[in-house]
């Protein structure tokens, strides 16, 4: 294999850091400990694939061995078991390619979703609030928590914009190759001929930074406090309890009245902008080190897309990757598991080539 010289180190690290969690003084040492264990949980999959593959391939040249048996029933045996065992040695090896692929940094951060309507008018607020729901779902499903900052509704009871923190584990892992255009092809609830219309809305996802990662300088910022508007309650309207944060050096402000109480409204709001501000500063290192620049969500108009979701066909269509399925319905209901591992897969295979 390729890489079996890199497999046998990793297997070596891991059978040595198995060995210090059991050794008193690490035990006793707990940042020491929670170090190894970490490194250990890291290896462990990888290395637990590797010994599999071993395993079969043992099983597998053992029955190669048996091709020149005299004994035709043997010869048989051992030729049902190599066509067994080929796709499955096939199968690991892949597995195995895929998991030495350098891990994003990123891929463990909460994020901060952000979907907008764009082209479509009132159709496109009411897809906007159905992609919003698809997306609660599927957080749901994975344990994550979903907390909305700030949310503009619109007559119809859709979306205008919405704005949430999403966190869990792997958040941005699973919804990095979310940002883009998003296009949906039906025929709207007021059209009286039947026919169908396309409107399109945006999508960002941005990897949440700590404070660790973005420090805010409280002279750069500015803070506005004002009544919030829309449904919360006797209170929502007779108290400041909304906040806009302006960040003066970028121009970047972002608001947030979804809680009751200013503080927590503060607090969210400076998550968002230090998300923003993080992934600004990404952008730069990208461009500094010539990395492959973030697709952009662009402008909201219908042709930049990068997923169209059909609804008359219970299709959806990736055009990134060239992925049809034709589950819309499943889809929506936030089971994004076929989206989500196929893209992976296909961005993996780009960067191991």
């Amino acid at each position: 294999m390729q890489y079996s010289q890199r497999l046998d180190d990793m297997e070596t690290r891991f059978d040595a850091v198995t060995r210090q969690m059991a050794d008193p003084v690490v035990i006793s040492d707990g940042d020491t400990y929670r170090k190894i264990a970490k490194e250990r949980s890291e290896l462990e999959e990888i290395v637990g694939k590797y010994r599999e593959f071993k395993q079969v391939k043992r099983n597998y040249d053992e029955a190669r061995l048996m091709i020149d048996e005299p004994d035709a029933e043997l010869r048989q045996m051992a030729n049902d078991e190599i066509q067994r065992l080929q796709p499955e040695l096939a199968r690991i090896e892949e597995e195995l390619r895929v998991s030495l692929i350098p891990k994003d940094p990123l891929d463990d951060k909460n994020v901060v979703l952000e979907i907008r309507a764009g082209t479509g008018g009132d159709e496109a607020t009411l897809f906007a609030a159905e992609i919003f729901r698809m997306y609660s779902r599927y957080a749901e499903s994975q344990k994550w928590r979903v907390e909305v900052t700030s949310v503009s509704e619109s007559s119809v009871g859709g979306l205008k914009e919405v704005i949430a923190l999403i966190s869990g584990n792997k958040v941005y892992s699973r919804l990095k190759y979310e940002s883009g255009v998003h296009r949906v092809q039906r025929v709207p609830q007021t059209e009286q001929q039947g026919r169908v219309h396309t409107s399109a809305i945006t999508v960002a996802v941005l990897p949440e930074a700590d404070e660790v990662e973005v420090k805010i300088d409280p002279k750069d910022i500015r803070i506005d406090t004002f009544c919030s508007s829309g449904p919360g309650g006797q209170s929502v309207n007779t108290t400041y309890s909304a906040v806009r944060i302006t960040h003066l050096p970028t121009g970047v402000i972002v608001s947030c009245q979804d809680e009751k109480s200013q503080i927590k409204n503060r607090a969210k709001a400076e998550r968002v902008l230090r998300s923003r501000l993080y992934e600004m500063e990404l952008e730069k290192q990208r461009e500094q080190i010539g990395a492959e620049r973030r697709s952009m969500v662009g402008s909201g108009d219908r042709s930049e897309k990068i997923r169209t979701y059909n609804f008359p066909q219970n299709r959806v269509s990736d055009h990134r990757i060239g992925l049809t399925l034709h589950q819309l319905d499943l889809i929506m209901e936030g089971r994004l598991d076929p989206l989500f591992n196929a893209l992976t897969d296909y961005y993996n295979r780009g960067e191991a080539a």
